[in-house]
């Protein structure tokens, strides 16, 4: 008997507005695709976190995080739990510079909470003349979808910058501190649970010429426009095996351009997976599936997903 049920009804009667009954997940990630949640909430401080927790710890009630849903795959059978999403109040981004200007005058601390868009974070911080972070805004996630997953492009990371994060814990409460290193941040990894939420990111980065940042920016992101593709995707599907390109591999298994049902994978880039505006999430799971068995018999590698995959094992 499913426990999200009579959980989302709860907090539904108790937060009120900031809670949709039988949400689509679809809308939420940037593949288009997929069912519905059992329950939506979107919150905007710690008291509506501890609600939750108070509602879903006891019988521990699954819980999906979800931020921009550029990383994000939910089935057509949707995911019976109680999906969390940051609003705008934890959006804000600011700069600290040092009081004491004489102990070090090129560093400065940027805090981003977590629900801001690292597309706006890394023109926010280039703009204050701050460099580390220009990467970001190739990423199209949030501050704690990147946490979580320490995202990165273009030869840097979330784990080259970050000091500590803000997390809760929707099953033992917060918030607390959390240094980068107890999160234990490798390649396209943290060590973060399902049930904890990144509220606030904080960052040491250095001093730059900010027209010199801009430039960066501009030239990462023209990179990106001639290499990615647009359209109904979540980025790079699988992570680079060591010293080689899964895209490379894809692409030599002869799979640019395959398809099943309404997914396919992309002819501007191998590592994409395009899905259909209204098509299906499980056709874009068999999709992946089918890549990875393929690419294992033609070269003996082993792709593994990026992708967060919500429901389909329920």
């Amino acid at each position: 008997m499913s426990l999200a049920g009579p959980a989302a009804v709860i907090l539904a009667a108790e937060l009120g507005d900031a809670v949709t009954l039988g949400a689509s997940m679809a809308p939420l990630c940037t593949y288009k695709v997929g069912g519905t949640a059992a329950a939506l909430v979107e919150v905007e401080s710690v008291s509506q976190l501890k609600a939750i927790r108070d509602v879903v710890a006891g019988d521990l009630v699954p819980t999906l995080m979800v931020g921009r849903g550029s990383n994000l795959l939910v089935s057509d059978s949707g995911f019976d739990g109680i999906a969390v999403r940051l609003g705008d109040g934890y959006g804000q981004v600011s700069v600290n510079k040092p009081a004491n200007q004489s102990v070090n005058k090129s560093e400065a601390e940027l805090l981003a909470g977590g629900s801001a868009l690292m597309p706006v974070v890394a023109r926010q911080s280039a703009a204050a003349g701050l460099t580390g972070l220009e990467w970001a805004v190739g990423v199209p996630g949030t501050i704690g979808g990147g946490v979580r997953m320490n995202a990165g492009g273009h030869g840097s990371e979330i784990a080259a910058n970050l000091i500590d994060v803000s997390v809760f814990d929707l099953y033992n409460g917060g918030p607390r501190t959390v240094t980068a290193a107890q999160l234990e941040l490798s390649y396209r990894h943290s060590n973060l649970k399902s049930s904890d939420l990144v509220l606030e990111a904080r960052f040491a980065l250095q001093a730059c010429d900010p027209e010199e940042a801009k430039t960066l920016i501009s030239e990462i992101v023209r990179w990106r426009r001639e290499n990615q593709p647009g359209g109904q995707n979540a980025g790079s599907v699988f992570t680079n095996p060591d010293n080689d390109s899964a895209g490379r591999l894809i692409d030599q298994a002869g799979l640019k351009g395959y398809r099943i049902g309404t997914a396919e994978v992309s002819t501007k880039h191998a590592n994409f997976i395009q899905a259909d505006p209204g098509g299906s999430a499980d056709d874009v799971r068999s999709l992946i599936q089918h890549i990875q068995a393929v690419v294992l018999d033609a070269s003996g590698v082993s792709l593994v997903p990026e992708n967060r995959m919500i429901g389909f094992d329920q």
